[in-house]
This record gives C-alpha cells, structure tokens and sequence, in this order.
C-alpha cells in the first residue's frame, strides 16, 4: 500500500530547512558568541523577524497550520527570505484542502485542438506535461531532442523516471544535476499542491528506492518553477547544442503546460534543430538515423 504525502510533516520539514539556510547576519540580527547547536536561525529568531510569538510560530513550524491568518503566513515568508514559489508552496502546505481523502486516479487529457498545434509548430520541439511531471502530448521533433517517448509505457513519459532512472539522461543533459534538481523542486510543489494523489506518492516511492541522487535532493525541501531559461544538451547524433525555452499554463486547465525550445537564428544549435526535425522520431538516441516514416506527427500519452 502506498503511503500519502503527509502535509502536516511537509509543513514541518519545508520550515525546518528555509530556516536553517539563514544565519543571523543574513536577516541582520547580531551573532552572539555562544556556539550554536543547529544551523540556521533559531526558532524564537525567526518569530521575532515574524512579528509572532515563539510559541505561536512552534504550533506552526510542528505541522498545525490550521487558521493560521495570511497575514502571518506572508509575514513569515518575508522573514524567511521565500522566493514567490516558495511562498505558494507554503500557502499550499497550510490551506485547509491540504488534508482531504486520497483523489481518484484520473487519466490526464490533452485537447485535441492542443495535438493540432503541436503537429503545427513542428519545426521547434514542444510537448504538453502536467502532473507529477508526466509528459502528455508532443510533436516529433521534441521526441528526437529527448528520445522516442513513443517506445515508453505510459507510466515512463515521465521526466523524473527519465532523469533519475535512464542512464541515457546524464548523457544528454551535461549539467544533470542541474536538470535534477529542477526536477525534484517541480515534484515538491506538486506535492504541496497534490498530497492526496497516490500516483504521486508511488512515484516518490520508487524514486526514493531506485536512486540515491533522489533521496538526496527529495530531502532538501527545495522548490522551483523554471518558466523559461538556456538548456545545453549532448545529443547523440549532432553534439552539443545549446537551446532556449519558454513554458507556459495552459488556460483551462493549469495543472498542464506547454514547453517551447529554440536556437537562435545562424548558429550551429539552430542547424542541429533542422536536421533533428527532419528526422524527426526516427532520430534515435542510440546514434542511428532511421528512414522518415510517414502518417502522425503528432503523439500523446494516452
């Protein structure tokens, strides 16, 4: 039986690890001589950055977030230093739905007008991913970018699965850990959103046994949101090469999101993008062009 994401103990951990990240200088407190037995800052120093008192701030940081106002929750966001998403993952840990029965599991749409767009835009990769970072839908091109996820289970177009557990992964990303770690802080907002979905915690579950790399980076509590920004990657067939991507909610449903990459116009990335885009999925990762096939262009997860 698969064991639920517990937000009391999400909450505990989440505070526990914000707080020991600062030192007093960092909130400008004075540092006293006496030597401290934890890293970070003390509970009663963070309360009184919070303007709350200690004993209130401790129902807290043990997992009684219950009618605990937004004013107080915004006002220990700011003394702890949270990024925005770090401060929605709190409010997400304390909202009153945090604690509901476990969700019915329910396959992930994509809409069809989506597929059509993809398949429109198949000169750049882009795919449709959504909770617990399952990749949904994709053109041909994102597949001969990131490897056939067509010749996946269901269950394995799922990045962190790919990241954690293929070794192909540490190949094509160079700064794997990088990619790691983005991986993770997406899961953990998830978990804060999500603490009721037993795929999830299947998932967390198998990560946790299956990779030490997961265990680690599970256990810092760090959460992230990466909207756009520069990815390198060693691709079997054309090298290296450097591309830029947007993601973007999706309206209607925000649980799902499309994902853009390019390279700039006249570089040599840009070139390997054309070449991986006329091969489409037959580009495979084993370094081996296939003959184009015909009929599709367009795949989904279902």
């Amino acid at each position: 039986m698969v064991t639920q994401t517990d937000p009391r103990a999400e909450l505990t951990e989440f505070l526990r690890s914000r707080r020991a990240r600062l030192q007093p200088s960092d909130v400008g407190l004075p540092e006293y001589g006496r030597r401290r037995r934890v890293p970070g800052l003390r509970r009663e120093e963070l309360a009184q950055l919070a303007g709350v008192s200690v004993a209130y701030y401790t129902r807290l940081e043990q997992g009684n977030g219950r009618n605990v106002s937004r004013e107080v929750l915004d006002a220990i966001s700011t003394a702890l230093r949270l990024s925005e998403t770090e401060h929605a993952h709190l409010l997400h840990l304390t909202r009153p739905g945090s604690r509901r029965r476990p969700m019915p599991v329910r396959r992930q749409q994509v809409r069809p007008v989506l597929r059509e767009m993809l398949s429109a835009i198949e000169n750049v990769p882009a795919y449709i991913w959504g909770r617990r970072t399952d990749v949904l839908a994709w053109n041909q091109t994102a597949s001969a970018l990131f490897g056939d996820w067509a010749a996946r289970s269901p269950q394995d177009r799922n990045w962190a699965r790919i990241v954690f557990l293929d070794p192909d992964a540490r190949i094509l990303f160079p700064e794997w850990r990088t990619k790691a770690a983005d991986v993770v802080g997406q899961l953990r907002l998830d978990a804060g959103k999500h603490p009721d979905d037993p795929l999830f915690a299947e998932l967390v579950g198998e990560l946790s046994v299956k990779s030490d790399d997961f265990r680690v980076l599970w256990a810092a509590h760090d959460v992230k949101r990466k909207t756009h920004g520069t990815m390198r990657l060693r691709h079997p067939l054309t090298g290296e090469l450097t591309v830029h991507y947007e993601t973007f909610r999706l309206p209607g449903d925000h649980e799902q999101a499309l994902s853009i990459y390019h390279s700039p116009p006249g570089t040599k990335s840009e070139e390997a993008l054309r070449l991986l885009a006329s091969w489409g999925s037959d580009a495979t990762l084993d370094g081996t062009p296939q003959p184009a096939r015909y009929g599709s262009n367009v795949s989904s997860g279902e």
